[in-house]
């Protein structure tokens, strides 16, 4: 059968529209097989291979490919929402100097870290579960001459070690893919010196309820790492039980899902660009599209308020002893 006649081949440039409008892609291609079937009337289509559904190329969590194509939706150094002007005026409620370190958790590909300590002249170290993500962020690092200033490297959230004590903390999405939160913010709070604050912002379900519908399942299913998210009411319950003192805690998804919004509203032009970069550029589209649909599900969850990000300011408790009075 030649292409002109497979009902199921949908171009690249129309999956982004359809995911950018809001629509199904699996409606789509429904109807496109019956249109096709009632045109060709008598003559059979037969079905295709699913390779020709979803003709996207399997991309690992974080891989040399999908790497670069963060960069291009979300900026250099980036690989989800927020750019430099969001992390610094998020970050102004930490109050830090140049005379201050900072544990910067999930620390992707650096682009947070490098921001705060070129904007408040702190020394930040930066972890990342992702060790291809901890090894391209420490590069950019190494590149912007800020190495030592934002440094990247690798750990594992069921082990948290950290060689230093610290004076602020940050963690940008990074926890709602940890399974025992609780001990990673324990081992936080540890390192964490004594009237230290720690900022976050993370994914939150909206209830437990939300946890059986279809919608939740198949996000958790297809998210290229497992996610645990818990409800805000639970997770300020084990911050809380961590020895923080929660200060703010405030609803920010609708600001979030803009921040989507806005950076998928020039993929276009990325596409672009990619197409004319022979066949691998072509792949790169390929990937794109495959995160294209992974932000489509969360933008649509947020949207239903099924999942809800919000931004936590807590401050480490100081337990009084006979030396401080």
């Amino acid at each position: 059968m030649s292409r002109s006649k497979d009902p199921l081949k949908i171009s690249l440039w129309t999956r982004l529209r359809v995911w950018w409008e809001g629509y199904d892609i699996r409606d789509v291609e429904k109807r496109l097989v019956e249109r096709a079937q009632k045109a060709a009337q008598s003559e059979p289509v037969p079905a295709a291979p699913p390779a020709e559904i979803d003709a996207v190329l399997p991309v690992a969590p974080w891989d040399r490919r999908r790497i670069e194509i963060a960069q291009y939706i979300w900026g250099e150094g980036y690989c989800g929402p927020g750019g430099p002007e969001h992390v610094i005026a998020l970050s102004k409620l930490l109050a830090m100097s140049p005379e201050m370190s900072a544990l910067v958790i999930g620390a992707g590909l650096g682009g947070p870290s490098r921001v705060l300590a070129q904007e408040f002249g702190v020394w930040i170290t930066g972890v990342e579960e992702s060790s291809q993500l901890a090894e391209a962020g420490m590069e950019l690092s190494h590149r912007a001459g800020l190495a030592k200033k934002a440094e990247i490297c690798h750990y594992e959230p069921k082990n948290p070690e950290f060689d230093r004590n610290f004076d602020r903390a940050f963690a940008k999405e990074a926890l709602f893919t940890v399974e025992d939160k609780g001990e990673l913010l324990l081992a936080i709070q540890k390192k964490l010196k004594a009237d230290s604050l720690f900022l976050m912002t993370d994914y939150y379900i909206s209830s437990p309820a939300v946890m059986s519908t279809p919608a939740f399942l198949e996000w958790r299913e297809k998210e290229p790492q497992r996610p645990y998210p818990v409800t805000g009411e639970d997770m300020l319950e084990l911050i809380k039980r961590a020895g923080f003192t929660v200060r703010v805690n405030e609803d920010v998804s609708e600001q979030y899902n803009s921040m989507i919004a806005r950076a998928w509203s020039e993929a276009d032009k990325a596409i672009a660009k990619l197409l004319s970069q022979g066949e691998e550029g072509r792949a790169l589209v390929d990937v794109l599209m495959r995160e294209a649909e992974l932000w489509s599900r969360r933008s649509k969850l947020l949207e239903s308020n099924v999942l809800q990000v919000h931004r936590i300011l807590a401050s480490k408790k100081v337990t009084k002893t006979m030396s401080n009075w």
